[in-house]
């Protein structure tokens, strides 16, 4: 299984730090200085996993290459890089489409671990029994590990594949934003628990028929959600 990383950091010395711990935790780093030079990069192998990408960057920045690596590519990790601790930024990447963001400075135990869960996620894991989960209108192949609606694809993020297979296999049950941070995330995450309200937020768009008023993802108001059936 490949074990390479994208580093897009406009900043030689962060990107240097970044390279050599994650060098140094068994990573084959792939750098780039510019959202150009990392889009290309990734059209020319095909197998990066994991991408880490800063937001702000001459020319493309970080939030734009998300969004184009996104609309072609739903199976890499995406983590977004900011020096910048504003809750915006934060929200912004995420609804990108990004998994996950490290704010600036971080240490490099951190940086390692947010990579090594992503890494697992985005297909450093083992395959999956064949199977499929079936409640109306939706069916997930957890083989394939795709979503359809009414018999059409809906395209899904890892970590959005793995929030619906949790959903699915605990119908009607009310589950803390702790626990669904534990599941799909896992216990040595050091995130925050709003990445799960925004990833939420980002599926609803693409499975409910109107996400204002979702009929499938139901919040329970100061404890977390349920899944509706």
């Amino acid at each position: 299984m490949s074990r390479k990383i994208l580093v897009l950091e406009d900043e030689s010395s962060i990107r240097s730090f970044i390279v050599i711990n994650l060098t140094r935790a068994g990573y084959e780093v792939i750098e780039a200085e510019t959202g150009e030079d990392a889009l290309e990069k990734l059209k020319g192998s095909g197998d990066i996993r994991v991408a880490l990408l800063d937001i702000m960057l001459p020319g493309i920045d970080g939030f734009e290459v998300c969004r184009r690596i996104r609309a072609t590519n739903t199976r890499i990790g995406i983590i977004m890089l900011t020096a910048r601790s504003q809750e915006m930024d934060k929200v912004t990447g995420l609804m990108t489409g990004a998994d996950d963001y490290v704010t600036k400075p971080f240490s490099p135990a951190e940086l390692t671990a947010r990579v090594d869960a992503l890494f697992r996620r985005a297909g450093g894991a083992a395959p999956e029994q064949a199977g499929e989960i079936h409640q109306a209108p939706f069916l997930l192949n957890t083989r394939n590990r795709t979503l359809e609606k009414n018999g059409q694809r809906v395209k899904l993020t890892q970590v959005e594949y793995s929030i619906m297979k949790m959903f699915m296999e605990n119908p009607g049950k009310a589950l803390s934003r702790e626990e669904i941070l534990d599941m799909v995330w896992g216990r040595d995450y050091f995130g925050e628990l709003k990445i799960v309200d925004v990833n939420i937020r980002r599926l609803r768009l693409k499975i409910e028929d109107n996400a204002q008023n979702p009929t499938y993802i139901n919040t329970v108001w100061g404890y977390g959600y349920k899944w509706g059936f």
